[in-house]
């Protein structure tokens, strides 16, 4: 597989890709994973051997990769080694490395009213209310247009999404009006002969192209930093602290499941790891061992020393 043209072992893996229906993202990052293994072995990786798999993960793992990123490469190697040149024997040299389980960053219900309320635009203020509002990801928000969102039945529509899956989440009186405000103030230079069901909330610089993630991601971080968020939050933290701040309100775990489009509940039970209102309102052991007892019951917490 040549790394600076399309060779005919890389065109049969795309079609084999297209095939099988993978999104572009996939694609591109299966691509890039047999790119560098072509290029750590100088050749193409269908010369490959069980002892050049063995030291390229052993070269990954010298190079510092994170364990996600590891993953990620030898997945691509992997579909390349099992479907696209039916190397079973290769495929089965390949390993992943469980990943550590790292409880989700999440803010305050305090510091996200400080991330609205300093957002220096209109826009910026939809785009990171929707993130926080709905659950939704990046690429979900970038690439609403009008006719996902349903007035009629106050929910706004998530089309093929992560795992090609629709859902649908709520839409508040509240997020209703801020996409009111935008629609009045936004450019329509951008798509004006197009459909108006089809248009883009947020178009980007590129005629018929959304805004990109990358360009929201550089709006939360400037609004984080405005409202003096000291944690490494994410963009990402906006989901995960919609999905938090629910639980912690009541909300039965399996709507919050439906809302965030996960398809294991183990995925959504996860947040109650950071649900910090609801630990925090647990009762200790210790209180029960601490507190005076007089004839054989426990004083009630709201009860008065004698």
């Amino acid at each position: 597989m040549s790394t600076d043209s399309v060779s005919p072992l890389r065109q049969r893996m795309i079609e084999d890709m297209n095939s099988r229906q993978l999104s572009a993202g996939t694609q591109r990052g299966h691509i890039s994973s047999c790119k560098r293994f072509a290029a750590f072995l100088k050749r193409s990786p269908d010369t490959a051997t069980a002892e050049d798999i063995r030291l390229f993960q052993l070269h990954l793992a010298e190079t510092g990769l994170s364990i996600c990123n590891r993953n990620r490469i030898m997945t691509g190697l992997r579909f390349l080694f099992r479907v696209t040149l039916r190397r079973l024997d290769l495929a089965g040299e390949i390993y992943h490395i469980r990943e550590p389980q790292k409880i989700p960053l999440v803010m305050s219900p305090d510091e996200t009213r400080r991330l609205l309320a300093v957002a220096s635009s209109l826009k910026i203020r939809v785009l990171l209310s929707l993130g926080y509002g709905c659950g939704l990801r990046a690429g979900e928000v970038v690439r609403l247009k009008v006719k996902h969102i349903d007035r009629a039945q106050n929910i706004i529509r998530v089309e093929q999404s992560k795992g090609r899956k629709d859902r649908n989440v709520m839409l508040s009186p509240e997020t209703l009006d801020l996409l009111r405000q935008w629609w009045k103030a936004r450019p329509s230079r951008y798509d004006a002969g197009t459909p108006l069901e089809e248009r883009w909330l947020f178009p980007g610089r590129k005629t018929g192209k959304p805004m990109t993630t990358r360009q929201l991601n550089r709006l939360f971080h400037e609004a984080a930093d405005a409202a003096g968020i000291k944690k490494g939050v994410t963009l990402h933290a906006l989901r995960h602290s919609f999905a938090t701040h629910l639980l912690e309100r009541g909300t039965d775990i399996r709507i919050i499941q439906a809302l965030l489009g996960h398809d294991k509940l183990d995925t959504t039970a996860r947040y109650t790891r950071v649900a910090t209102g609801m630990i925090a309102g647990i009762e200790s052991p210790l209180d029960l061992l601490s507190e005076p007892r007089r004839g054989g019951k426990r004083r009630r917490r709201d009860q008065p020393p004698s």
